[in-house]
C-alpha cells in the first residue's frame, strides 16, 4: 500500500516540474494563438494522462482489497481447524502477510461489490476465462489511441486487410507511434486465428514489430451456452445468438483495451477512414477536455458501433453495462441505454431528454469512418448502410504523366466508360466483367521504354472485394532474357504478382531495359468483377551529360 501511494507522490511531483516551466512560458511570452491553443491541448492531455494513471492506481488498489480478502480466508480457515499457516505449506514471508491481515475485518460480514462473476458465473470454472486464448503483441501501452477492430469468420468475403491497410496508410509516423490496433479475432477456432494472425504478420510485419498491430482472439471458456439462454425482443434464435455473442464479444475487447492506453474507439472491420482522422479525433477531444466540458461519447460515424469514442478510465461503466444486459438489447441499443440512464429525468419531458443526452453523446462531422461492408457477419443479412456524412469516396488515384502506350489490349470486357484507355490516363478508374483464366491487359511501348517501376492497385471503397486475384505481372524486353529469369513460354518474364489485398508494385532490374510491353496475365477465374483503381508507370530518367 506505501509502495502505491509513493509512486502517487512522485507522479505528482513530476507533474508539477511539467507545468511550472509551461506556465513560466506562457507568462513571459509573447501572446501566440497558436502556440497557446497547443499548450492547451498538451494541458489536456496530460490532464488524460493523469487520470489514466489514476484509474489503473484504483484497479491495483481494488485487486490488493481482493487478494486480501482470500488471504484472510485461509487464516480463517486454519484457526477454525487449528492448522498453522506453516502447516499449511505457506513460506515465511507469506506467513507474516497472513498474520498481519488478521488485524482487518474480512469476515462473513464484509460487504462485496458485484463482479464479471455474478453476471457471467460459468466464468468462475475456468480460471483462464478471462485472459486472450491468442496473442500476438509487443506489449504497447500508453497509447493516446486504442482502435478496437472486431472481426469474425465471413462466409462470403472478409474486408479486414483492406480495413487495416487504409487506416495504416491514414495514420503518418507520428500519429502510428501513439496509436494502438488491436484486431479482436472472436472465434474460438485456434487454427482459424492464427491462420488470420499470420496473414497480419506477413502483410504489416513492420508494424506489428513496432507494437501498432497485435491480435487476439478470446477463449471457448469466456462463452456461455448460447443456445441454453431465452432469445428476448421476439428474435430469431440465430439473430439473438449473434447479437447477444457480439455484446460479450465487445466487452472482452474493451476490458483488454482499457488498460493500454488514453482514449478507446471502436470501429468494425469494413471501414474506410478518411487521413488524418487520429489527430483530428485528438484535437476535437482535448478541446472539449480544455473547456472543462464532460462528454462520454464522442461519436466520429453515425452508423451502429462505428466511429465511437470513449475514455478508457471510463470503459469499466460501460462494460459493466453490457455484461448486465447482454442478452436483452443489441449493443448500439445498449450504448443509447447508458446515456440516457445517466442523464434523463423521469420527470423531464423528451426535448428536454434528448438536449441533455447532446451535451454527454458528442456529434462530430463531417464524419471520419465510413462503412464498406455489403455482407454482415450475420449470415445471410446484406447491410448496405452508409453514413451520408461521410462525404464522396475517392474511387481511383489518377495519375496524368504515365508514359505513352502505342496500344493497350485487354482481355476483359470493360463496363461502360470505365475502359483502360481512360484509367491509364488518370481520368477515371477501369472495371471489367468477370476475369477468366488466360485473361490478360497489355500495355505497349514503342519506341520501348525504360520501365522503372510500375504500381497496380485493384478493387475500390466502393468495391474492395473487386480485385485481381492469383495474377502476375510481366514484361516483354528487347532482347531475349536470360535463362535463370522466370520467364514464361512466350517470352514474358514475371516480375511481380497481386497481394491479398489487391496490389501490385515492384521494380524492374535495369539489366532488363528497354521494355516493349507490359503485362497483367489473369490464371484463374474469379466470381467477381474486377477494378483497377490506379495504374502508375515510371520510366528511367536519362541522367543530362
Amino acid at each position: 500500500m506505501g509502495c502505491l501511494t509513493r509512486r502517487r507522490h512522485t507522479l505528482v511531483l513530476l507533474l508539477v516540474l511539467i507545468f511550472v516551466p509551461f506556465c513560466a512560458f506562457i507568462i513571459f511570452a509573447e501572446p501566440d494563438l497558436s502556440l497557446e491553443q497547443e499548450l492547451t491541448s498538451k494541458m489536456a492531455e496530460l490532464q488524460m494522462r493523469i487520470q489514466h494513471l489514476d484509474s489503473l492506481h484504483q484497479e491495483r488498489l481494488q485487486e490488493v482489497r481482493i487478494l486480501s480478502h482470500y488471504l484472510s480466508n485461509i487464516v480463517s480457515t486454519s484457526k477454525s481447524e487449528n492448522l498453522s499457516v506453516g502447516a499449511m505449506g505457506v513460506d515465511s514471508e507469506a506467513q507474516k502477510l497472513l498474520h498481519n491481515l488478521t488485524t482487518f475485518d474480512f469476515g462473513s460480514n464484509a460487504l462485496h461489490m458485484p463482479s464479471v462473476f455474478h453476471f457471467l458465473p460459468h466464468l468462475l470454472h475456468n480460471p483462464a476465462s478471462l485472459k486472450p486464448a491468442y496473442r500476438l503483441s509487443k506489449g504497447r501501452s500508453g497509447a493516446s489511441m486504442v482502435l478496437g477492430v472486431p472481426t469474425v469468420k465471413r462466409e462470403v468475403q472478409s474486408y479486414l486487410l483492406t480495413t487495416l491497410h487504409n487506416l495504416v496508410q491514414n495514420l503518418n509516423p507520428e500519429e502510428q507511434s501513439k496509436t494502438l490496433i488491436i484486431v479482436f479475432v472472436a472465434e474460438t477456432d485456434l487454427e482459424y486465428v492464427e491462420s488470420v494472425a499470420r496473414e497480419i504478420e506477413m502483410q504489416f510485419s513492420p508494424h506489428v514489430e513496432a507494437g501498432l498491430i497485435e491480435v487476439i482472439s478470446p477463449p471457448a471458456s469466456y462463452y456461455p451456452d448460447l443456445s441454453n439462454l431465452t432469445p428476448s425482443l421476439g428474435d430469431s434464435p440465430e439473430r439473438f445468438k449473434w447479437r447477444t455473442k457480439q455484446n460479450l464479444d465487445f466487452a472482452f475487447l474493451m476490458m483488454y483495451a482499457q488498460p493500454r492506453g488514453i482514449f478507446y474507439t471502436q470501429l468494425e472491420d469494413d471501414i474506410l477512414a478518411k487521413p488524418g482522422f487520429l489527430t483530428t479525433m485528438l484535437n476535437f477531444a482535448y478541446q472539449k477536455i480544455a473547456k472543462n466540458e464532460s462528454w462520454f461519447v464522442i461519436e466520429f460515424c453515425q452508423l451502429g458501433f462505428i466511429g465511437k469514442m470513449f475514455k478508457c478510465v471510463e470503459l469499466p461503466w460501460l462494460v459493466e453495462f453490457f455484461i448486465m444486459f447482454y442478452t436483452d438489447k443489441p449493443v448500439d441499443w445498449l450504448l443509447d441505454h447508458v446515456i440516457t440512464t445517466k442523464i434523463c429525468s423521469l420527470d423531464k419531458d423528451q426535448k428536454m431528454c434528448k438536449k441533455a443526452k447532446n451535451q454527454l453523446w458528442l456529434h462530430f462531422k463531417p464524419s471520419l469512418f465510413q462503412h464498406i461492408g455489403t455482407h454482415s457477419s450475420l449470415k445471410g443479412k446484406v447491410q448496405k448502410l452508409k453514413d451520408k456524412h461521410f462525404g464522396k469516396l475517392m474511387l481511383f488515384y489518377p495519375h496524368t504523366n504515365n508514359p505513352k502506350t502505342s496500344n493497350i489490349k485487354g482481355g476483359v470486357t470493360s463496363y461502360k466508360q470505365h475502359t483502360l484507355v481512360r484509367a491509364y490516363a488518370g481520368e477515371d478508374y477501369f472495371w471489367g466483367l468477370s476475369p477468366q483464366a488466360g485473361d490478360s491487359i497489355v500495355f505497349s511501348y514503342d519506341p520501348p521504354i525504360n520501365l522503372s517501376r510500375y504500381l497496380f492497385r485493384s478493387g475500390n471503397a466502393e468495391h474492395p472485394s473487386d480485385k485481381f486475384y492469383n495474377t502476375t505481372i510481366e514484361i516483354l524486353p528487347l532482347k531475349t532474357p536470360s535463362s535463370d529469369l522466370n520467364v514464361t513460354p512466350d517470352g514474358y518474364v514475371i516480375v511481380g504478382k497481386f497481394d491479398t489485398v489487391g496490389i501490385a508494385e515492384g521494380f524492374v532490374n535495369p539489366k532488363l531495359f528497354p521494355i516493349k510491353e507490359l503485362k497483367i496475365s489473369i490464371h484463374s477465374e474469379s466470381d467477381n468483377w474486377v477494378i483497377l483503381n490506379e495504374i502508375l508507370i515510371e520510366i528511367e530518367q536519362k541522367s543530362e551529360s
